[in-house]
C-alpha cells in the first residue's frame, strides 16, 4: 500500500500537471539542475541521438578542460612524491591552475571552469599550508564528496531523485516522470548509482586521508585521479543511456522550459 501511495500510476495530462503545481520547490530545483547539466556539457551529450566521442569529451569539459581537472592533482603527486616537501607541491600545483586560468583570460575563452579550478585549488592549498600536512590539499575534495553523496542518498530516501529531477527537465518531462512507477524506480536506481560513486571515493579516500603519512598522502593523491574522470566518464554514458531509454522524445529547448526560467 505506501508502495502505491509514493508511486502512482501513469496519470492524464492534467494530473502531472497538478502534480507539478503542487511542488514548486521540486520544479523549481529539477531546473536548475537541467541548467547546470547543460551548462557542464551535459546537455550536448543528451540531445545527440548517438554519444558520439566529440560529445562525450564536450561534456567532461573537453581537452582543456580535461587537463585543468587532471594536471593540478598529477603535478601535485609527482612532486611530492619525489619531494615530499609540502610547500613546493602545492606552489607548483597551484601555479599550473593559475596558467590555465591565464591562458583563458588571454585566448578570452569562457574562464568559469578554469577559474572554479582554481579557487578549489587554492582553497585546498591554504589548508594543508596552515597545518602544514600534505593531505590537507584533498581535504576539501573529500568533504565535496561526502556532501555530493549525502545529497543523493537523502533524494533517494525522501523519493526525490536527483537524477531523476534533472533528467525530467532536461528532457522535457518535467515531474510527469514521477507518475510512472516504471520511470521512478529507474530514476532512483540511477540516482542511487551516482551515490555509489561518492561513497566509494569517501571509502577509499578517507582512511588514506587519517593515515597521515607521506605515503598515504601519494596514494591519496593517485587515487584521486583514478577515482575521478576514469569513473566519471563511464558513469556519465551509462547514464545518458538509460535516460535516452527513459525520455526517448526530443528534449525540450531552453526557450521552452517551464516557468520560464532562461539559461544564464
Amino acid at each position: 500500500m505506501t508502495d502505491q501511495h509514493h508511486e502512482p500510476e501513469p496519470a492524464d495530462a492534467a494530473a502531472q500537471q497538478g502534480e507539478r503545481e503542487q511542488d514548486p520547490v521540486a520544479s523549481t530545483l529539477g531546473e536548475s539542475l537541467a541548467k547546470a547539466a547543460r551548462k557542464s556539457g551535459m546537455g550536448q551529450l543528451v540531445d545527440g541521438e548517438t554519444p558520439t566521442g566529440t560529445a562525450l569529451l564536450s561534456a567532461l569539459g573537453g581537452v582543456r578542460g580535461l587537463l585543468e581537472t587532471i594536471l593540478p592533482g598529477l603535478v601535485f603527486l609527482i612532486v611530492f612524491t619525489f619531494s615530499q616537501n609540502v610547500p613546493l607541491s602545492i606552489g607548483i600545483s597551484v601555479a599550473v591552475a593559475v596558467v590555465f586560468t591565464v591562458v583563458r583570460i588571454v585566448g578570452k575563452t569562457p574562464v568559469t571552469q578554469a577559474l572554479a579550478g582554481l579557487i578549489g585549488v587554492g582553497l585546498s592549498a591554504i589548508f594543508a599550508l596552515i597545518t602544514g600536512r600534505g593531505e590537507d590539499n584533498f581535504i576539501l575534495g573529500i568533504w565535496t564528496n561526502a556532501a555530493y553523496a549525502a545529497a543523493l542518498l537523502i533524494s533517494v530516501l525522501v523519493r526525490w531523485p536527483l537524477i531523476g529531477l534533472a533528467a525530467g527537465y532536461l528532457m522535457g518531462d518535467g515531474l510527469a516522470w514521477r507518475s510512472v512507477k516504471s520511470k521512478f524506480r529507474v530514476m532512483q536506481a540511477l540516482t542511487f548509482l551516482w551515490f555509489l560513486l561518492f561513497a566509494a571515493r569517501l571509502l577509499v579516500q578517507v582512511p588514506l586521508y587519517l593515515a597521515h603519512t607521506d605515503a598515504a598522502t601519494s596514494a591519496l593523491a593517485l587515487t584521486k585521479l583514478l577515482m575521478g574522470v576514469p569513473l566519471y566518464a563511464p558513469l556519465l554514458l551509462i547514464t545518458w543511456f538509460v535516460v535516452k531509454g527513459q525520455f526517448p522524445q526530443k528534449p525540450q529547448s531552453p526557450s521552452t522550459k517551464p516557468q520560464g526560467n532562461s539559461a544564464g
